[in-house]
């Protein structure tokens, strides 16, 4: 039976901890304010239930406040609570200075106004050994406060993962977000999360749009009916992984859902394994 949008929607990823988030969220990067504002609230309406954002994005504040203003408003015909909104952000720098991190997640919390932020990351690993370490120890704390519920990191690569978790946190990574999609499959580094039960999260699953003319991607578009952007997210969701497509058109944020009618069969997955050329289209 082919899933809708809304099925789409409601999965969601099981993590380490027992917890789960939604599979398939809105990635709200170089969005700006009004543009967050309005993509939050389409994407709430049409059934999304998680958003991505950061410290470095400028916009948890509006997207926090689209959040709240969508929950108490006519359209939310489906009675939607805060926690039933998953919300993540990021930490812009990491430092040695403890104190400084904290104060900054807490900046955050405050910022978005919706009580607790439910994922809160470290960005990437830049800043050096003690300044990763300690600001994991600050996020581990803010975790312990209940200021936010889960924990994990971006960017990371192996030597960081192993890092990490040799240094035996008290509160473990729960996902670690990376640029992943067929042009770039990160199969060493989704290795190394595989090991300790870190899901991964796929940014820039689109490709930032860079490859969607690619005569692979086109056939195997063609074979199923759908566009190239579909096929990416459904590779993307047949790997398991949190996948975070952007888009501030509300057309699209529907057509990125909407990738429960098809399946990719294992050769089509292996076509698009086999495109891997190690594109990064940021960092």
């Amino acid at each position: 039976m082919p899933e809708t949008v809304t099925d789409m929607l409601s999965r969601r990823v099981k993590l380490s901890n027992g917890l789960s988030i939604p599979q398939i969220q809105l990635g709200l990067y170089m969005m700006s304010g009004p543009e967050t504002t309005r993509a939050v609230r389409w994407a709430l309406g049409v059934g999304y239930r998680g958003f991505d954002s950061a410290q470095w994005y400028y916009n948890e504040r509006e997207a926090g406040q689209a959040i709240l203003s969508f929950l108490s408003s006519p359209e939310n015909t489906a009675g939607l609570t805060r926690e039933d909104v998953h919300f993540t952000s990021k930490l812009r720098d990491n430092s040695t200075n403890y104190d400084a991190v904290r104060a900054s997640i807490r900046k955050s919390v405050k910022e978005c106004g919706l009580g607790y932020i439910d994922l809160f990351l470290l960005h990437s690993p830049l800043g050096g050994r003690e300044a990763r370490l300690t600001s994991w120890k600050a996020v581990e704390d803010a975790v312990l406060a209940g200021e936010v519920k889960m924990a994990g990191v971006s960017n990371y690569g192996v030597k960081h993962i192993e890092e990490l978790m040799a240094a035996q946190p008290k509160v473990e990574p729960v996902v670690n977000q990376i640029e992943c999609h067929p042009f770039n499959t990160q199969t060493e580094i989704r290795a190394a999360c595989e090991k300790y039960g870190i899901v991964i999260e796929a940014y820039a699953p689109l490709a930032r749009g860079m490859r969607m003319r690619h005569p692979t991607l086109g056939q195997v578009a063609k074979k199923y009916g759908v566009t190239p952007a579909q096929v990416l997210v459904r590779w993307s969701v047949q790997k398991g992984f949190v996948t975070l497509p952007k888009s501030t058109k509300k057309e699209r944020l529907v057509e990125n859902a909407d990738v429960g009618g098809f399946e990719l069969a294992e050769e089509d997955m292996k076509r698009l394994d086999g495109l891997d050329e190690k594109l990064v289209t940021d960092w």
